[in-house]
């Protein structure tokens, strides 16, 4: 039988370039374009101008997101007009579904537009394209129907694969596009996420990271056969995580992006309980400030922050912990930012993703008074890398002579190095380490930085 994902025999294969912005949701929401347009014939290339089809699957989320995608629009019309007007060009993600009209109006060389919940249509716009009927762009909300039409099976590059399990938000943070963008927050199904895991197992994969906007809001009805009788009849993460647990050849789950306000008991527990769980959570707080928090919309406070990072590390005491922070959002005084330094040193962080607040349009913030000045924004900005740095480079110092077990993923930049990530999510480097590529194995920790490990390797490869 031929694979469901590789083009009939009367099929021609055409070129795919996808170029991906943003957030682990839109890397997700790329590989699956890639798997609905395989059976049209489509293959990956390695750049633009070997394509018959451009994706820009575009992230909304920082500043000038927009004014980007038109700058490498117009790098692909000057592509396209060479090629004699061949190449299509589509904008998908976030930015397609905020602008999907001004894209069309201002860039003509874009054939299609489609937003994060109808990439599964895809197929159907080439085909009216072919015919030059019907409506280019496709940006209706239906999460729903998205998963529905997406092939079950698929073709992962590598050990680790993303598996979306919700999509879209209800917090409405003030700063925040997604729920504009993603719309209302979907869960898919227990045994719609187990199949497409068991898929992912059959193909190699050894990691599976699950991801949402706000993952740990995810919840689901038990699986329809197959489950304990006193389990619950709806699951939450930490129930799901267990599930996932039990598949054979997954040896790591991770998920992320998490909120706060959902860490559960039982997600907790799972942390302490279940031993393919990484011991790692990114936990984004973006605030220590309870008067900035309130701003947000974040609907908790620093001490409650606090107080669930001290539950998980009770759970699981060798927890690397990593967040997100805003600085300059509107009206933070210098008291506010302190309160965030201060947060972070009660914490310690093993890495951190932080940015100066930028308007987003239509979000609440946007028209705000006491915006920060950009002068203030990069001062304090600077300040909270500079100690977010310190422990991360403590932390990564402090594995120095440990023995750890590293997923290796990929090449590393010299001939013959390795690169992988330990289950703290730390990158790890190893000479000679082409053998272990794909798979996983003991390392002896030899030296750190800020950013990255370097080992040396001490036993074989596991192999899958």
């Amino acid at each position: 039988m031929a694979d469901a994902n590789s083009p009939g025999p009367d099929r021609k294969t055409k070129g795919l370039f996808i170029k991906t912005y943003g957030c682990q949701m839109n890397v997700y929401d790329s590989e699956r374009m890639r798997d609905v347009l395989a059976p049209l014939g489509y293959a990956p290339v390695d750049a633009p101008d070997q394509a018959d089809l451009v994706v820009l699957n575009t992230c909304h989320i920082r500043e000038k997101a927009t004014e980007k995608v038109f700058s490498e629009l117009g790098r692909l019309k000057q592509l396209k007009e060479a090629g004699g007007g061949a190449m299509r060009i589509a904008v998908a993600g976030c930015v397609a579904q905020a602008e999907g009209e001004e894209i069309m109006r201002r860039q003509p060389a874009v054939d299609m537009v489609v937003g994060p919940q109808a990439y599964h249509r895809l197929p159907e716009m080439i085909a009216r394209l072919a015919r030059r009927t019907g409506d280019r762009l496709e940006t209706d909300f239906a999460p729903e129907e998205k998963f529905d039409a997406l092939p079950e099976a698929r073709a992962p590059e590598g050990p680790s694969a993303f598996l979306s399990v919700q999509e879209g938000c209800d917090k409405f943070c003030s700063f925040c596009v997604v729920p504009y963008t993603r719309g209302a927050e979907y869960s898919r199904s227990v045994d719609a996420i187990i199949a497409e895991a068991r898929s992912l197992a059959r193909h190699g994969v050894r990691e599976i990271v699950l991801i949402g906007q706000n993952v740990n809001a995810w919840h689901g009805r038990a699986p329809a056969a197959g489950g304990e009788p006193s389990e619950p009849s709806e699951w939450r993460l930490g129930r799901l995580i267990r599930h996932v647990a039990r598949i054979g050849g997954i040896e790591r789950i991770r998920y992320t992006t998490s909120h706060p306000g959902d860490m559960d008991e039982e997600l907790v527990t799972a942390h302490a309980e279940v031993a393919q769980l990484a011991p790692f959570l990114h936990l984004p707080v973006q605030s220590g400030s309870d008067r900035i928090l309130r701003a947000m919309n974040r609907r908790h406070t620093a001490e409650a922050y606090l107080r669930t990072i001290e539950r998980v590390r009770r759970a699981r005491p060798d927890i690397a912990l990593a967040s997100d922070f805003i600085v300059g959002f509107p009206g933070e005084s210098d008291r506010d930012f302190e309160d965030t330094l201060d947060l972070v040193r009660a914490v310690g962080f093993s890495q951190a993703y932080s940015f100066k607040y930028s308007p987003r349009p239509g979000t609440p913030a946007a028209g705000m008074q006491l915006q920060v000045e950009e002068a203030v924004k990069d001062e304090r900005l600077a300040r909270l890398q500079q100690l977010i740095g310190e422990q991360a480079s403590d932390f990564n110092t402090a594995s120095i002579g440990r023995r750890m077990q590293v997923l290796f993923t990929r090449p590393g930049r010299r001939q013959g190095q390795a690169l992988g990530y330990s289950p703290w999510m730390q990158p790890v480097h190893v000479d000679q380490g082409a053998s272990v590529l794909g798979g996983l194995a003991d390392v002896d920790i030899t030296g750190a930085t800020m950013s990255s490990l370097t080992g040396r390797l001490c036993g074989a490869v596991a192999e899958a």
